[in-house]
């Protein structure tokens, strides 16, 4: 049986030719801007609340293990990532690789995912610096009127309903929102520049927690290591291992689900191989090294914590904070407060940097329009037209909208790409067994399905709320999908021209398809030409 045009799939040779075009963006990136992108995107405020908020409420000291299974995760992940990365250096990531190996129609839902995860995470990211700025402005005479410092309505994640306020627009995440975007627009190494700078303030911070935390860790503070258990395991809302607080999992599983959102940001880096001076060599290694940087400083940071202050006694909502102004080093505070602003602003630059490069890796495809999509400014060099429209749409949703009700969306859909990368690569060793590979996942099939279950196993714990939204959100998408992406997808076009050409599919299939726009040839029901 042919196989349907809707998995038809992009060759490699056709991305690889694809690459040599003139309408591309500036390669500028070299392995030490790319994992500075990395732990951008990856080392946030999280690191000084999250941490904090986890140990005392889900896995107590064990909340080491937990940053230890879900950086497992990403490595998992990351590796995959890597081989595509260094197989194919153009922007769209999980996209172009789902198109290479899993065919359209998921190249199509895997992209219109990636678009919902940068742009839910990058309001996320904003509305979560405008806490944290609204909470050092009253250090210095300065309280902002309510009406501007907070969304109409707001979602209490501890009932599950929406809230009424007296605000009518977060303006601070809304200037921040806006401040990132003007960046983006002028250039990536100018981007990659500010990222830096900021990421070497952050460093400067968590390694100051680090070294002189150290000093006061008592041991005892560890013990017991998991008063919570190592459990709390979820599946679609029922409970099946370990246990239970206020009906809640709790566990050093339950936390690693929680701290997932902390790694998200990683996968971001392979968005900018299209960037990168030698992408082969360059993405792979930002990649690995982005990762294996942010656990070894999150396991410390939590080591620290846990050891400075006991685990029940730790402040959830200021944890690292409350643990140095405990030993009698409030002046800490300081420092903390600083790391935290350039955390986020480096955070949320490189979620709203890699949204539009996902866009236009869709509209070189015709997925999209690429009159808009596709447009690279031509002194800048960057995608600016859909830099703006992702910058205008996070600054309504976090402005206006209650945000923490989407929170959680942000870590089901990056574990979902997460799924596909890994699967995507099991394929392509199949499929194109003698493709250059300047890097190779190791252990193949194993790490992938290894990649595979884990990311499954997390994604199953997250509230079933997350999955009835993530499949709406995929349901509108194919919907665009099936009444614009489909009848301009440039496969498509390509396919029945080849199939014209020849007068039948390589296996005799009948030709021809009403649903063709009119501005193409029918297109051919058997897909297996994309292989030649």
């Amino acid at each position: 049986m042919a196989r349907h045009k809707l998995f038809a799939t992009k060759p490699l040779a056709m991305l690889l030719e694809e690459a040599k075009g003139e309408n591309r963006l500036r390669r500028v990136l070299g392995p030490v801007q790319l994992t500075a992108l990395g732990v951008g995107a990856i080392i946030g405020a999280g690191i000084f609340v999250a941490t904090g908020e986890a140990a005392h409420n889900q896995a107590g000291p064990a909340l080491m293990i937990s940053y230890c299974f879900a950086g497992l995760t990403c490595v998992f992940a990351a590796l995959c990532y890597a081989e595509f990365a260094s197989m194919v250096p153009v922007a769209g990531s999980a996209y172009t690789y789902a198109y290479a190996t899993l065919g359209e129609v998921f190249a199509w839902i895997i992209g219109w995912d990636l678009v919902l995860e940068y742009a839910v995470g990058s309001a996320t990211v904003a509305n979560g610096w405008s806490s944290f700025f609204q909470s050092l402005l009253p250090k210095v005479g300065i309280h902002l009127p309510e009406a501007i410092s907070k969304a109409p309505i707001i979602f209490d994640t501890t009932t599950g309903e929406f809230v009424r306020t007296n605000g009518i627009v977060n303006l601070p995440a809304v200037i921040i929102t806006m401040l990132v975007t003007a960046v983006l627009v002028k250039g990536i190494q100018e981007s990659a520049s500010f990222n830096a700078l900021m990421v070497g303030v952050k460093l400067a911070a968590v390694l100051f927690v680090i070294l002189v935390g150290a000093f006061f860790i008592n041991p005892d503070n560890w013990v017991p290591f998991a008063p919570y258990g190592w459990g709390g395991v979820v599946v679609f809302g029922q409970h099946i291992w370990g246990e239970t607080v206020g009906g809640h999992p709790v566990g050093m599983m339950a936390g690693a689900a929680i701290i997932f959102f902390a790694y998200i940001g990683f996968d971001s880096v392979s968005t900018h191989a299209e960037e990168a001076k030698n992408p082969s060599r360059d993405v792979p290694i930002g990649i690995v090294a982005s990762l294996i940087i942010c656990t070894i400083l999150y396991i410390a940071v939590v080591a620290v914590l846990t050891g400075m202050v006991k685990y029940n006694q730790i402040d959830p909502g200021a944890g690292v904070s409350m643990a140095f102004s405990s030993v009698g080093l409030a002046w800490a505070d300081a420092i903390i407060a600083i790391a935290g602003v350039a955390g986020i602003t480096s955070v949320l630059l490189v979620m709203m940097l890699s949204g539009p490069r996902v866009f236009l890796a869709m509209s070189r495809d015709g997925m999209v329009p690429p009159s808009f999509f596709g447009a690279i400014h031509p002194k800048f060099k960057t995608p600016w037209k859909t830099t703006i429209l992702i910058g205008a749409g996070v600054a309504i949703m976090t402005g206006l909208l209650p945000i923490g009700a989407l929170l959680q969306m942000t870590n089901i859909g990056t574990l979902f790409a997460f799924v596909v990368v890994c699967t995507a690569v099991i394929i392509m060793r199949k499929t194109n067994p003698d493709a250059h590979r300047p890097f190779k996942c190791p252990m193949v099939p194993l790490v992938p399905i290894l990649g595979i279950a884990f990311c499954l196993l997390l994604m199953f714990s997250l509230p079933t709320a997350n999955w009835i939204r993530l499949i709406g959100w995929l349901g509108v998408g194919l919907v665009i999908y099936f009444v614009y992406s489909r009848h301009h997808a440039v496969m498509g076009r390509h396919l029945a021209h080849e199939v014209a050409a020849h007068g039948a599919s390589p296996r005799g299939q009948a030709v021809g398809d009403p649903d063709a726009p009119p501005d193409a040839p029918d297109r051919p029901v058997d897909t297996d030409a994309d292989k030649r």
